[in-house]
């Protein structure tokens, strides 16, 4: 029996184990925000611990979180050298999820199965990766166990702030010079190989005007109508920007939206303050410094000379698009082969209108895509919505995608 039958074989044999240690991971709530993440990561850590591996802890320190608008993170990182040479291949999957919200027919954090699939918050983006990789590097050590020659390290990377960006996870990791990895997969969402993701600048955008009397709306200086002048100059930007194409295969073009508006005072009286958060979201091919200064003006210009209206502009965040580097072929083309061979269909390179922490890797100079036990298609499986679910089958044949992968990476040099 060759090396990809015999991992294949162990992750057969340890399935119902793995579906178990996922279960396990999704009953401990990881809503972010408020983001009290700690707990999470040590009942992971815990099921790694029983799985045979030693597991390092890396908290991040509070004053950073506070500021942040998070609890508690900490990070983990279980290493695994198999030879001397070869290339060290980080894995990592986020642990933490948006809220579960409303519309539920099954408890969130149950784990609950039924017809084949896994029911919980997370189970599909991305607490099964979590499990999508620690049973591959598991498979991978027996393999190792068993007299097979492997050059090179796994990293197990599980991080807790996806969800807000990545710089308590990834960037943590990476600044901190923890891990310097020569490539890297991260989790995904769908059959595909992910290469390539948007980026993202959000902005609070606040106007300041005068309160004064509903009967005598002179009196004051109106937010909200200089407001409206915001939104309509924004809109109209939006509009604008489908017609600027990406050539990214599965990117289409640039948006923007406006997703929270609060403000005013009373019914009664004219607000003097209005806050809006903005979203714009940047094909690959934009640089972000244009794309900021654009927003900013068009912001500024809706308002200009309406007297005692100020505004002022906070970037809440900078998300830059993934872009492939070099090296990055060599797992899409490992992914590629065994996907081929495990799902009996072509797995598909593309890039993806969301943005994830996998650009962080990139921006250290780590060629990384993005793969893992995603559904076919993010609607199929309501992540991030109610009944958010995960086909476990989807579950045990990529563990095996990702095992051969990393035995195809590993092999000793000539």
């Amino acid at each position: 029996m060759n090396a990809v039958d015999e991992l294949a074989r162990w992750i057969d044999a340890h399935h119902a184990e793995q579906v178990e240690f996922l279960r396990e991971i999704v009953r401990v709530p990881s809503d972010t925000p408020p983001g009290d993440n700690a707990p999470a990561a040590e009942k992971a850590a815990a099921l790694l611990t029983a799985l045979g591996f030693e597991v390092e802890r890396h908290p991040v320190p509070s004053k950073f979180l506070e500021e942040y608008g998070m609890r508690s993170v900490t990070n983990l990182i279980v290493r695994h050298r198999f030879g001397s040479g070869g290339p060290t291949i980080a894995l990592n999957a986020h642990g933490d999820v948006v809220p579960p919200g409303e519309g539920w027919t099954k408890p969130p954090y149950d784990g609950v199965i039924a017809d084949g699939r896994m029911y919980g918050r997370g189970v599909a983006v991305s607490k099964s990766d979590i499990a999508t990789y620690s049973y591959a590097i598991a498979a991978l050590r027996a393999l190792a166990k068993a007299g097979a020659r492997l050059a090179g390290s796994v990293e197990l990377h599980l991080t807790y702030d996806e969800e807000m960006g990545g710089l308590a996870g990834p960037a943590f990791l990476l600044e901190s010079k923890l891990t310097q990895p020569d490539y890297a997969i991260a989790a995904s969402f769908s059959y595909a190989v992910v290469t390539a993701h948007n980026g993202c600048l959000q902005f609070e955008v606040t106007v300041h005007g005068k309160a004064g009397h509903g009967a005598m709306p002179e009196s004051g200086r109106d937010a909200f109508r200089a407001g409206t002048a915001i939104l309509n100059a924004i809109y109209a930007e939006a509009d604008a920007l489908t017609a600027r194409k990406s050539a990214v295969q599965g990117i289409d073009h640039p948006t923007m939206i406006v997703g929270l508006i609060d403000g005013g005072i009373n019914t009664n009286v004219v607000p003097d303050r209005l806050t809006l958060r903005l979203d714009r979201r940047m094909i690959p091919e934009e640089d972000p410094a244009e794309v900021e200064a654009r927003v900013r003006s068009l912001i500024e210009a809706a308002v200009h000379g309406q007297d005692g209206i100020r505004v002022e502009i906070r970037r809440l965040l900078l998300a830059r698009a993934l872009k492939p580097l070099p090296g990055h072929e060599k797992l899409v083309a490992a992914i590629q082969k065994h996907g081929r061979r495990v799902f009996g269909e072509e797995l598909p390179a593309v890039g993806v209108p969301l943005y994830a922490d996998a650009r962080l890797y990139s921006e250290h100079g780590v060629p990384i895509v993005m793969y893992g036990a995603g559904p076919r298609t993010v609607g199929e499986s309501k992540a991030k919505q109610p009944d958010e679910n995960l086909v476990l089958e989807d579950l045990r044949r990529a563990t095996q995608v990702v095992a051969s992968t990393l035995h195809d990476l590993l092999q000793p040099a000539p």
